[in-house]
């Protein structure tokens, strides 16, 4: 079994974490998904900024997980969400890290949007 890459940020691969100070907000089929002010801004190499929702700040009873995952050497083991909304389901709109490396722990337990998956993201 081949052991997977943690990279740690730096200089070649910038990632930084802030608090967002303004209220985000994330909807589908006119249905508010989330709703924080406890938003952590991620701003990762080149790849445009991402909002992280604390999950507790999202309504779970829309979320249906899906069997998709992925690996980010700067960030751990992401599993994904799809919504279901008033009968449409959508696959894969959002990811969360449960335990990332250390170096990303800001973003535990927090989900992150597709932008071009959900309606809209405000914030």
């Amino acid at each position: 079994m081949t052991e997977r890459p943690v990279l740690q940020p730096g200089s070649d691969h910038p990632l930084v974490f802030e608090a967002n100070p303004g209220r985000v907000t994330v909807r589908v089929n006119g249905r508010t998904i989330a709703d924080t002010k406890r938003a952590v801004t991620v701003r990762e190499s080149n790849y445009p900024a991402v909002q992280y929702i604390p999950i507790e700040d999202v309504d779970r009873s829309l979320l249906v997980p899906s069997s998709t995952t992925s690996y980010c050497p700067y960030k751990g083991d992401a599993s994904y969400y799809g919504v279901s909304v008033d009968g449409e389901r959508r696959e894969d709109v959002a990811w969360v890290y449960e335990r990332p490396h250390p170096a990303s722990d800001r973003i535990a337990g927090h989900l992150a949007f597709y932008a071009d998956r959900v309606d809209e993201i405000n914030g």
